[in-house]
């Protein structure tokens, strides 16, 4: 493909927009939202204490196109970083000025590891956007319910469930080009396609997806005459479902993923990072899970039970020795979570839960050796939460959390979330304290550079604010602001002598605070605009990679067959770091601010059967860096198609 390709995207957005004069007679039905990361049970969001921000199948869809890095960094308070870079680039997950190891994901109620992480994270360029229903992201300290790594928030992501027909589908294919802002070349480079079958036979629900997405035409460093890199994902999910009757369900999944890319060196002694064509790296994971449900006339009994294995095989050059090195990873994790919810009367309700984890790791290398019998833990926690929704408008969410860890002893966390609502005024304010814990890794226990000394990092998080709709519901507005403390920080030393490294426990406390704000207005039932803004004051030792100050703006219209929206980001600048061998010792930098601009449309060419869709993303060709020394992207163009079935 060439200018043709740029041609039949242009051709496309122009054919849409016409569309978009046209009148129909849309009805839109308001509906009371239902989130769930508070308490682990649905209940209404006018309810909750948290300020949750919901992602839903809406906004995915009027997001066609962007990955699932590229959309939680449009939430409030939110930083993905790497999300704009190439797609083998590592992702940095920043939340209140937080990062990776501090930020809990789970999906469908389970939560998600790499066991043979530095940080334990999960990987979030395994997850295709395609297989997300919705979104719910809660930030501040939520280890009651959600135990370790859950410090500054947590990330819970539900998939598509099954259609009540026998048999339905889609097939999909994505093609977009693959350019930084020195280079327009109009031939596809980033390809995503895929496949999915569901329905409902009797009392047996199944969904089988498959995904795949190749990528190349950049480098992931930055520099002239560098090679392309490359990516490739392979996804499959696996999920079948049996209903016994309106109380009892059952839910098994399996899931497989797969990733090869190339990549780069970290740093050449003059710049941050440096061309390689030797390094490549393949990781492959196999997740499986049992989601039990019973309903009963006091409340509901769940079970979120899952287990995973992720294999990771590095190959780096060696600038030291002229060779190649071999690294092998591999990790092991299991978590079981039986919680209940008994309801006392109408307005109170008690959530009990007990949740066992069990973590352990290998590693290879020409210079370590880490065997799975020496390297393991499991943690068993009993928690209980109490919820009191009034009727004169106060709400109350309170609860504990004991944690036992089989290596370093016992940890309490605990969370008070009140909030009121006003009778006569459209207002609800909130307020809560809530404490969290992570715990060490594997690696930073018993990798090479282990600490059997480290004990757990401490947070401990205190907001208030407020939510309002006025307008006769069309226009919500929020604010929350934060307070967070970090004690028992991890940390990495080299004894100066010795040149001895090891992970720490780096004493004293460090602070981060801030403020998120959010405003949507619903013009009409076809036309809405919304934006947010988060502020984020850390301390020096945590305020790499974090901006001060980011904003975002979108505007999405809908027609009889299709949407239409553009969206505004604004990222602060940001400090950065890179080691100089020229005079061994590291370079602090900063990395100016960037705006982008984004547009998307999509269109039905034939109604619930055959749409269309095309982006253009960094419209102003914004030459910028996300991490020193990398490659970010300029001016692209995506079509997609899917076929419905």
């Amino acid at each position: 493909m060439n200018k043709k390709f740029i041609g039949l995207s242009v051709f496309t957005l122009a054919t849409a927009f016409a569309y978009a004069q046209e009148s129909d007679t849309l009805k839109v039905t308001n509906l009371k939202e239902v989130v769930v990361s508070d308490t682990k049970f649905a209940q209404s969001k006018e309810k909750s204490g948290k300020i949750i921000e919901v992602i839903t199948a809406q906004d995915l869809e009027a997001k066609k196109g962007q990955n699932l890095a590229n959309v939680l960094s449009q939430v409030a308070g939110v930083e993905i970083n790497g999300n704009q870079s190439f797609n083998g680039k590592n992702l940095g997950y920043y939340i209140r000025g937080g990062r990776n190891r501090q930020v809990a994901i789970y999906i469908d109620g389970v939560p998600v590891f790499d066991a043979s992480g530095i940080n334990i994270e999960y990987d979030l360029r395994l997850i295709p956007v395609e297989q997300i229903e919705k979104i719910e992201v809660m930030k501040g300290a939520s280890s009651t319910l959600y135990g370790t790594g859950a410090a500054t928030g947590v990330i819970n992501i539900t998939l598509k469930k099954s259609v009540k027909k026998e048999i339905s589908g889609n097939a999909y294919i994505n093609m977009g080009t693959q350019n930084t802002s020195e280079t327009s070349k109009t031939s596809a480079q980033d390809f995503n396609q895929g496949l999915s079958v569901n329905g409902t036979i009797n009392k047996v629900s199944y969904m089988t997806t498959l995904n795949s997405t190749e990528t190349k035409g950049m480098s992931e460093a930055a520099g002239e005459d560098f090679e392309e890199d490359t990516f490739s994902r392979v996804n499959v999910l696996q999920k079948i479902g049996f209903k016994a009757n309106d109380k009892l369900s059952f839910e098994f999944f399996g899931n497989y993923d797969r990733i090869k890319n190339t990549f780069d060196n970290s740093f050449d002694g003059i710049i941050a990072n440096a061309d390689d064509l030797n390094n490549n790296s393949f990781s492959e994971q196999f997740r499986i899970g049992f989601l039990p449900k019973y309903k009963y006339n006091k409340g509901e009994f769940a079970i979120n039970a899952g287990a995973s294995t992720i294999d990771r095989v590095l190959n780096i050059s060696n600038s030291w020795s002229g060779t190649i090195d071999n690294y092998n990873y591999s990790g092991r994790s299991a978590s079981i979570d039986a919680f209940n919810k008994y309801n006392f009367s109408k307005q109170v309700y008690l959530v009990l839960g007990a949740q066992y984890q069990y973590f352990d790791m290998t590693q290879k290398d020409a210079y370590t050796d880490v065997a799975r019998e020496g390297a393991k833990f499991n943690l068993l926690d009993p928690y209980a939460t109490l919820v009191f929704n009034s009727d004169f408008g106060l709400n109350i969410n309170a609860g504990a959390r004991f944690n036992t860890h089989s290596e370093y002893g016992n940890q309490v966390v605990y969370n008070f979330n009140p909030s009121f609502s006003f009778e006569n005024l459209p207002l609800k304010v909130l307020a809560s304290y809530s404490t969290a814990f992570i715990t060490p890794s594997l690696y930073q226990l018993y990798g090479p550079y282990g600490n059997l000394d480290l004990t757990p990092e401490e947070n401990a998080t205190a907001e208030f604010g407020f939510e309002s709709q006025l307008l006769d519901k069309k226009l919500t507005i929020n604010a929350v602001g934060f307070y967070r403390e970090e004690e028992n920080t991890f940390g990495f030393f080299t004894d100066p002598v010795t040149f001895a490294s090891n992970y720490i426990n780096i004493d004293g406390t460090y602070h981060a605070k801030g403020i998120e704000t959010s405003v949507r207005y619903t013009l009409s039932e076809r036309f809405n605009i919304g934006g947010n803004y988060t502020f984020t004051q850390v301390e020096e030792q945590l305020n790499r990679l974090i901006p001060k100050h980011k904003a975002n703006i979108d505007l999405n219209y809908k027609f009889k067959r299709g949407t239409f929206g553009i969206n505004y980001q604004y990222v602060d600048q940001r400090s950065d770091a890179f080691y100089d061998m020229n005079i061994w010792a590291t370079q602090a930098v900063n990395l100016v601010a960037y705006q982008l601009v984004n547009s998307n449309i999509s269109y039905e060419l034939l109604p619930n059967r055959f749409h269309i869709f095309g982006t253009v993303t960094n419209i102003l060709n914004e030459d910028f860096q996300e991490v020193i020394g990398y490659n970010s992207r300029g001016r692209n163009f995506k079509l997609g198609l899917n076929f419905l079935f």
